[in-house]
């Protein structure tokens, strides 16, 4: 049995730099159902739920090890002179994928997709619903699976030069794609973590951000592992990502910030999605040498069949702006099957 009840989905080693005086006991935060400014919240209650993960005693000592290796990169980062070097860019890209999939939203993501798949053909059996903890289950099993497709992602810190101050969430492990958003190639597929043009966001303290891109994609003007924000309006673009992907909180150290917060968060409202997946529903079709062609149809009940396809697609906000040191590279290339698997 797990010794830890109250289990955190996003660690306080990570929160902990946006603290008060970085002392792990009172945050910031900002509620976007509330619209409300809470100056002085337990670290403590965070993020957390009673064995959230579970009770399995293997689970939590990975989990263990996965925050202890972020905790001595992070503290490596924050010396004096630090060049990135291979060891951390290999914790902090596995350290975001974990968190991008170990989070409450994520779970309760996974949630609403099986609630959608059984609205799409029909069925409303308690027996096929999952709970957080069973979602969040599947998701460190999803994580050993697909810890190696990020392998091949350049990554860089991005050094905050501004008095405006990077933000993180109940979510922070943020995943996008410029290209993906905005190619008239890709503009309306879905994306997911092994698509080309991925970018991948996670603020590590108010004036650090780690960032990992797709080098056939994008370049970015980076010297031994660091690129500088000194624009304000390309803090303010990343920090949009944290207001689009948040599930219910906005963290930040200084309580000063709380209307420099909630008017960001307003402009940003309009683009987060309603909801963050949608279910295409394809009948049988036809049968062409040997390929069986499925034909999308807007409800199960449309038409009679006995044969059907259901899809499952990811909804991603699609933020108002990029940061300036983002570039698309000119001979930027990707290579694809033509079908929606990337």
């Amino acid at each position: 049995m797990a010794t830890n009840k109250n289990q955190h989905f996003v660690p306080r080693v990570y929160l902990k730099p946006f603290t008060h005086n970085e002392e792990d006991r009172f945050i910031c935060l900002y509620n976007i159902d509330r619209r409300r400014f809470i100056e002085c919240a337990p670290v403590k209650s965070q993020c957390s739920g009673d064995y959230f993960y579970g009770q399995d005693d293997k689970l939590e000592d990975a989990i263990r090890a996965t925050e202890g290796a972020y905790g001595r990169a992070l503290t490596r980062i924050r010396a004096p002179n630090y060049h990135l070097d291979h060891e951390n860019v290999r914790t902090l890209r596995y350290f975001w994928l974990f968190q991008h999939l170990r989070t409450e939203a994520a779970s309760r993501r996974a949630m609403q997709m099986t609630d959608l798949s059984q609205d799409a053909i029909g069925i409303a059996n308690e027996e096929f619903k999952i709970g957080v903890k069973e979602a969040v289950q599947m998701s460190m099993r999803s994580f050993a699976e697909s810890i190696h497709a990020i392998d091949d992602l350049n990554v860089c810190l991005i050094r905050n030069r501004t008095t405006y101050p990077f933000i993180t969430s109940d979510d922070p492990a943020v995943l996008s794609n410029r290209w993906f958003i905005h190619s008239p190639i890709t503009r309306k597929r879905a994306f997911g973590i092994t698509s080309a043009g991925l970018l991948a966001i996670l603020p590590l303290t108010e004036d650090i951000l780690f960032l990992a891109f797709d080098g056939d994609i994008y370049t970015i003007d980076a010297k031994k592992g660091w690129a500088v924000a000194r624009n304000e309006a390309d803090v303010r673009a990343l920090n949009e990502h944290q207001y689009l992907n948040c599930w219910a909180n906005i963290y930040v150290r200084d309580k000063s910030h709380s209307k420099l917060i909630h008017n960001a968060f307003i402009s940003a409202l309009p683009r987060r999605p309603l909801a963050r997946h949608r279910i295409n529903y394809a009948v049988r079709d036809s049968d062409e040498r040997g390929y069986v062609r499925y034909r999308i149809i807007p409800d199960r009940r449309a038409e009679p069949h006995t044969e059907a396809l259901i899809h499952f697609e990811a909804v991603h906000p699609q933020p108002g702006s990029w940061p300036s040191f983002l570039s698309k590279k000119p001979t930027a290339f990707a290579f694809t099957n033509d079908t929606a698997v990337g």
